[in-house]
């Protein structure tokens, strides 16, 4: 009897525990789709400037890049370091600044996803 009784405890908790982590497992996924696409957008930075450079020609877009690459080689290493500090401290900005502008409509849309979510929960009990 004890351990019926124990089973159906079990049950109910699990019942309750379901939708929080229903609901933590969504806001992760949502969060990872948030943060990959804030880094794919700065990484596609680059190429529409490069691109906005070289008139939209991609002829152009090779010349600029054989240029720039040209000149990192020939750079010493200090120099090619400096440069690699300023790209990281480039993309560290340029990324927070996305995920700033970014932030506020993902966090309406998630909270509007989860307050749909509870609401239909609610119903449902």
């Amino acid at each position: 009897m004890t351990a019926r009784l124990i089973n159906q405890g079990g049950r109910a908790d699990r019942q309750r525990l379901l939708p929080r982590l229903q609901a933590l497992c969504f806001v992760l996924i949502e969060t990872a789709g948030f943060a990959v696409t804030s880094i794919l957008i700065v990484l596609g930075l680059p190429l529409a400037v490069f691109l906005f450079v070289a008139g939209w020609d991609l002829a152009g877009l090779f010349a600029q890049l054989g240029n720039l690459a040209e000149r990192y080689l020939a750079a010493d290493a200090v120099r090619r370091s400096l440069f690699s500090q300023d790209l990281m401290t480039s993309f560290a900005i340029a990324l927070g600044a996305v995920t700033l502008l970014r932030m506020p409509r993902f966090l309406k849309r998630l909270m509007n996803e989860i307050d749909r979510q509870h609401a239909g929960e609610s119903q449902n009990d």
